[in-house]
């Protein structure tokens, strides 16, 4: 499942340079309330022990954590974990069971 981010990156040059500034400003303004776009939503896979989770933000040494936003998503909390991470996704492996609604928030930091 892909993430979508919610934010745009912001821009290495500009051709006005306070223009820049300000966008650079807003832009770390932004990181300092916490909105530093690292965050996501994704399902557990029903029917299945794995979950590929698609996000450019994730690497090899990424730290992935989760936030159940369902009652099923809340009880598959102990029985998941990151069983492989590569440049752009990882792997989720968790119980299996017919579930359709195990529905996690998460954060990508690394």
């Amino acid at each position: 499942m892909a993430a979508q981010s919610s934010r745009l990156p912001l821009p290495v040059d500009w051709r006005d340079e306070a223009e820049h500034r300000r966008k650079l400003a807003q832009g770390l303004n932004a990181v300092l309330d916490g909105k530093i776009n690292a965050t996501g939503t994704f399902t557990f896979t029903a029917n299945s022990a794995t979950t590929a989770l698609s996000d450019a933000r994730i690497g090899p040494a990424s730290v992935i954590l989760l936030q159940p936003t369902t009652v099923n998503a809340a009880t598959a909390m102990n029985t998941w974990y990151v069983s492989a991470r590569t440049n752009g996704g990882a792997t989720l492996t968790h119980s299996n069971n017919a579930q359709s609604d195990r529905t996690f928030d998460y954060v990508v930091l690394g």
